[in-house]
């Protein structure tokens, strides 16, 4: 027995950052400059009172609609803005949703690799006979947890929430996967107060950073270049390695989902591993770096563009906050 995704669905909040918007926050900044470079023009924002578990509701409410519940019988969140430390949010989803008590459900922290170690669980337990069924949701409100004036974080990210219906298939459709980690990087991106180690300070200094970036320890710290350079550095062997693994050339994959970061670094990666242009995913104009949601809203957007159809391999790539990163081929 294998696993392939059934259905995919996402949710976007229907707040919106849009380029004049910003350009009215910060008058002084290159919009023209973020939107040919970085290839973002407008970002959804989650409401001040709307969560992460509310966007993971709303999206499992389009996926259900499509797929159902019958025989869901695990829940998967992976977030990294949950609503509480404690308890977990796939147990309030369980109940929000309306599914047994005999379900199991848990939540994992990570970021823009989210998904695809996420996959690579959902297969796990299905392989495992754990579950037959998996309703898997990424989730994230990072715009809650940038400084107003730090306008590098608030051009990149926006907020969003997936669902994808995972399950047991004859055939395997999710193949091999290759992850990895890199935790000596841990502060290349990092909220380092609100936890366990350092606790939210409400007279936190203000810091600067870049180009006339604001930002302080209660906040998103993303250092740009250092995360750039690690990407550039591993993600063309994680895609020579996830290949290898599966058997296949370069040539073999019809289509490649990366993790949607900025319209520059993927054009980057692009040309350095040598992938066709017409092969490659690139469209975040509308909604922005989304974190663990940016693949599996890639994977709907080119299922509807029919950029891919019924038995194409894709090749999906996450890399990012940990640091972490982790590939796989699925078959449509």
């Amino acid at each position: 027995m294998g696993a392939k995704i059934e259905n995919i669905a996402y949710y976007l909040p229907e707040g919106k950052l849009d380029s004049a918007a910003l350009k009215e926050i910060f008058p002084d900044f290159d919009i023209n400059k973020i939107e040919d470079k970085v290839g973002i023009k407008s970002r959804h924002i989650a409401g001040e009172k709307e969560t992460s578990l509310d966007l993971a509701y709303k999206a499992s409410l389009n996926v259900i609609e499509r797929s159902g519940t019958n025989d869901i019988d695990f829940i998967i969140l992976c977030t990294q803005t949950p609503d509480y430390i404690l308890p977990t949010g796939a147990c309030i989803l369980q109940d929000r949703l309306g599914l047994p008590s005999s379900i199991g459900a848990l939540d994992f922290n990570l970021g823009c690799s989210g998904y695809v170690y996420g996959l690579a669980m959902c297969k796990g337990f299905l392989e495992a006979s754990i579950a037959s069924k998996i309703l898997f949701v990424t989730a994230d409100t990072y715009t809650k947890y940038i400084h107003k004036k730090d306008k590098g974080n608030r051009s990149i990210f926006g907020d969003a929430a997936t669902a994808t219906i995972i399950t047991k298939d004859e055939k395997d459709k999710l193949g091999q996967f290759n992850l990895g980690s890199d935790g000596s990087g841990f502060d290349k991106l990092i909220i380092k107060n609100g936890g366990g180690k350092n606790e939210f300070d409400e007279k936190a200094e203000i810091k600067n950073y870049g180009d006339g970036n604001q930002f302080t320890d209660n906040c998103i710290y993303m250092n740009g270049p250092e995360i750039f350079n690690f990407t550039i550095n591993n993600i063309p062997k994680l895609i020579s390695d996830t290949l290898k693994a599966n058997k296949l050339k370069k040539e073999d994959v019809d289509y490649f989902v990366f993790h949607q970061a900025n319209k520059f670094m993927l054009n980057y990666l692009r040309r350095k591993i040598g992938i066709p242009l017409e092969k490659f995913h690139i469209d975040l104009e509308k909604t922005g770096n989304t974190v663990s949601s940016t693949i599996p809203i890639a994977l709907h957007q080119a299922l509807e563009n029919e950029k891919i159809k019924k038995g194409n391999k894709v090749l999906l790539a996450g890399f990012g906050v940990g640091l972490s990163w982790g590939a796989t081929i699925i078959e449509i």
